[in-house]
């Protein structure tokens, strides 16, 4: 930030103009598909949902690389980042000219979509050019450059009649291909560029904001402000003729009436912003906006009244000339609020705005993506047009709630004390900090330490068991899936069952890091908040056999956020226990949390049978069985079952648990552990433990199905997980008194056996198989499977203290200890990443292997491969006498 009078108000108007102007091409580019997309389809033949994925794609890669954008103008300043970005766009528009198929046109979109980065550079560059007094208006006016919708609305129809969608796109790139070498050419460098450039930061400097509680506080306003503005957008022209019985072009005219306002009134919330204050302006849009959004919400209603000389009868319903009125009134605040959420960037955090910002218009883009698919399964699913507005009405209303609990907070504590905080004023306190943890020395630990640590274990393992209910949903759901009228093919089935390992798997790498970033306590409560998100929108998916599968894969993928829980629950709990106990605390954490998996396959099933929830949730599908009986299912009810004890364990983890200040780290300082050979040595040996315990898991029932026909595997696909979830404690506890390697060496060598054993159970064309012996051998492999995750993660502490022990001598015992346990906090969250990969390539192992041969043995010999090949390593580097590290 800038002081008054050190730019001339002459550079101040060139770069506004200028990069307003960049912004508005850059928006009109965005939305290019609401026009071409239909001529595509119609040339193409593309399908519905195929030109849904096609338009909303742009939207979703938008969103995600404002963060990146963010940071990368934050470092490298916005006249380049903004001139590259809008040329590499270029490209992106006269690709999709020359696109002939369906795969090309959504690379093009992929491209296209960056255009919608370009606001967080914009800002993030013109900020810096002014002062706090006029930022807000500065920025409103810049932010009018959503009119570029308008833009293409107008400008791109006429075109498409004139010289077709190719050569419109081709024009499209030739003018942001112009703006980008112009903006390179005659934008200037930003007055802090010089000063930013001389005082460069690390990557971890550049992102701690993002731990701060407030930046996703702000998001959630975002969320509302710009999310729903596209989302309405997007979804009135259809209400206005659905609801209103209106022809296209009637809807689309009063449709404008909201979407104009929203854009251009923009300026004016941040001149008020500067005048008023943008906290004043959040308090008008809120409060104006869940007035309008109730009112929005009242569906036609009819009331019939016994009266004193009879019965009187009234009805309620909001008519088209209030509906448009309304809408404008609500376009109009959250114009508003649009500026006056990014007047609060730059005033916070002067220094990051490109960081921030982004990951603020990020979670604001991607309301944008999920809100108007979320508002049509609403529709299918409750069967009230209103739904949509009931839906904006409690997230604005969680917002208002927010905020104003925030601020009041803040008034009573903080700034009351005078002191500046740099978290949320709300959730600010020290009384959950340890700044004194000594888990080695055993009168610490006697008298203080163990009692602390129980308590944070035993609120750490139903948190890690809810993650794993709700990362394991989808191995019972695509059981009964085919049987409920959802048209998926096995291939598709296998899909679903196996994304959620690969996203967890992926997420599980982030969050290994983010305990020594965050704190374990503040992780663990927001990682096991975000489990709400998969819930409820599956809820409400799995409610119509039309939900589009697109949909369903979004929602496996959303179910991963379970999965990332186990690595970052695993390195919090290593922090609090010496190295003589970890393995049973480590085993205790991960073997009763894996329980997840069994409860969510064992009381699944039972909660789907019954409507646990009445009406609030939901109508059943019905199952023919093969008498021609029906029978009704709730299958909404395997993901609605565990939101309030989501609700639960995040309130819990929030206020029961602490954070540790010796466990604070970078990511710079963990990321040492990627140079250790051993590190990667454990991720292939928990691969072989944990990855076939969640591959099993989640392929089990489907394989169990297709192989034996007449037997219902979700009567007996809880028990293989629940033997080896109750198996782990044993293992932790057997290798702190036998040793990890030994325990982990012939864990291998019975899973070997085992998967021969199930080989030789299978049936084929000669012989039906036995399910009993196919039953059990799955058992021993889940009870060794279990047994082994125990053994392996005792191994890791014990391998990375001796490691800083041999490094630093006797004299760094105290600072080998603090690394040791560092870095086996990091290693634990890394090789469980890489270990959930084995819940995806289990299945999908079963399913090539099927699809190659026409059986699942070939998969089968290759596991066997696999765990002697452990076997082998285990021996060399961990278990023979003169191994280079015994353990």
């Amino acid at each position: 930030m800038i002081e008054a009078g050190t730019v001339s108000p002459k550079d101040q108007r060139h770069a506004l103009w200028l990069t307003t102007l960049a912004f508005t091409l850059c928006f009109a580019v965005w939305t290019l598909f609401s026009i071409l997309g239909i001529k595509i389809k119609d040339e193409l033949g593309l399908t519905d949902t195929e030109l849904g994925l096609l338009m909303a794609t742009p939207i979703l890669t938008g969103s995600i690389s404002r963060l990146f954008l963010g940071l990368l103008t934050d470092r490298f300043g916005g006249r380049w980042v903004f001139g590259l970005l809008m040329l590499t766009t270029a490209v992106a528009v006269f690709m999709l000219s020359l696109a002939d198929s369906y795969v090309l046109l959504l690379l093009g979109a992929l491209g296209i979509g960056l255009a919608g980065g370009g606001f967080i550079v914009g800002v993030a560059y013109l900020s810096n050019w002014y002062e706090e007094g006029k930022q807000g208006t500065a920025l409103g006016i810049f932010g009018a450059g959503n009119v570029g919708a308008a833009l293409t609305n107008f400008a791109a129809p006429f075109l498409l009649l004139a010289v077709g969608w190719q050569s419109t796109a081709q024009v499209y790139a030739a003018v942001m291909a112009a703006m980008g070498l112009g903006f390179i050419l005659f934008a200037k460098a930003d007055p802090s560029h010089n000063q930013r450039q001389q005082s460069a930061t690390s990557l971890t400097a550049q992102l701690m904001p993002l731990t701060e509680l407030r930046v996703w506080r702000f998001s959630l306003y975002y969320f509302f402000v710009f999310g729903a503005f596209v989302a309405l957008a997007l979804w009135l022209p259809h209400y206005l003729m659905e609801v209103y019985h209106l022809d296209l072009a009637t809807a689309g005219i009063l449709a404008a009436l909201y979407t104009i306002p929203a854009s251009l009134f923009r300026i004016l919330g941040g001149w008020l912003s500067d005048r008023y204050g943008a906290r004043k302006v959040m308090y008008w849009t809120l409060i104006a906006s869940v007035i309008c959004t109730f009112l929005l919400s009242y569906p036609p209603t009819e009331y019939q009244v016994q009266g004193i000389r009879g019965e009187l009868s009234f009805s309620l319903h909001t008519s088209l000339p209030m509906f448009v009125l309304l809408t404008f009134i609500l376009g109009f605040f959250m114009s508003l609020g649009k500026a006056a959420v990014f007047k609060h960037i730059p005033v916070y955090y002067p220094k990051h705005v490109g960081v921030v910002g982004g990951a603020v218009g990020m979670v604001g883009g991607l309301g944008g993506f999920f809100l108007p698919l979320t508002f049509g399964m609403l529709n299918d699913v409750v069967g009230i047009w209103q739904s949509s507005f009931m839906l904006l009405f409690l997230v604005c209303a969680l917002a208002l709630w927010w905020m104003h609990f925030a601020i009041r907070r803040a008034e009573r504590r903080e700034w009351q004390a005078g002191e500046e905080v740099t978290d949320l004023p709300e959730m600010t306190t020290d009384s959950w900090l340890l700044e004194d943890w000594r888990p080695e020395d055993k009168g610490f630990w006697q008298e203080k330490g163990r009692s602390i640590a129980t308590r944070n274990l035993w609120i750490s393992i139903p948190n890690l068991f809810l993650a794993f209910a709700v990362w394991s949903i989808w191995s019972i759901m695509v059981v009964k899936m085919p049987k409920l009228g959802f048209t998926y093919s096995p291939n598709q089935l296998f899909w679903l069952a196996a994304l959620p390992a690969l996203s967890g798997a992926t997420l599980r790498i982030f969050y290994g890091f983010m305990v020594p970033i965050f704190g374990g306590r503040r992780w663990t409560a927001i990682s096991t908040a975000s489990l709400i998100l998969p819930c409820l929108w599956m809820g409400i998916a799995l409610q119509d056999t039309d939900t589009p599968y697109l949909v369903m894969l979004i929602l496996a993928l959303l179910c991963g956020l379970g999965g990332g829980n186990f690595s970052s629950s695993m390195a919090n709990i290593s922090f609090f226990y010496p190295k003589a106990e970890k393995g049973a605390a480590l085993g205790l954490n991960a073997g009763l949390g894996n329980l997840g998996v069994s409860a969510m396959q064992l009381i699944g099933p039972l909660a789907i049978s019954a409507s646990l929830f009445g009406e609030m949730g939901g109508e059943p599908l019905v199952l023919l069985d093969s008498t021609g009986a029906s029978h009704s299912l709730w299958l909404q009810n395997a993901a609605f079952i565990w939101i309030p004890f989501i609700l639960f364990g995040a309130i819990a983890a929030w206020f029961g648990m602490n954070d540790i200040a010796d466990a604070k780290a970078s990511f710079k300082e963990q990321a040492v552990v990627f140079k250790r050979n051993d590190t990667w040595i454990m991720c292939w040996l928990y691969l072989g433990t944990f990855g076939s315990f969640i591959g099993f898991a989640a392929g089990f029932p489907l394989l169990c199905g297709l192989l034996f026909p007449d037997v219902d595997p979700v009567k007996y696909a809880f028990i293989g997980p629940l033997a080896g979830a109750l198996a782990r404690p044993f293992g932790g506890i057997i290798s702190d008194r036998l040793g990890g390697a030994k325990v982990t060496l012939w864990t291998f060598a019975i899973m070997a056996l085992g998967v021969m054993a199930v080989l030789h159970f299978l049936p084929d064309a000669q012989q039906s198989g036995s399910f009993v012996g196919f039953f059990a051998s799955f058992i021993v492999l889940f009870i060794a499977s279990g047994i082994g995750n125990g053994s392996t993660f005792r191994m890791v502490p014990l391998i990375f203290l001796t490691l800083r022990s041999r490094a630093l001598g006797a004299s760094g015992a105290k600072r080998a200890e603090v690394e040791g346990n560092r870095e086996s906090a990091a290693v634990l969250g890394f090789i469980s990443a890489i270990a959930a990969y084995g819940g995806f390539f289990i299945p999908k192992a079963y399913g090539s292997s099927i699809a190659a041969t026409g059986s699942v043995a070939m998969a089968l010999y290759g596991f066997v491969v696999f765990y002697i090949s452990c076997v082998l390593i285990t021996w060399w580097y961990y278990a023979r006498k003169q191994a280079p590290i015994p353990c």
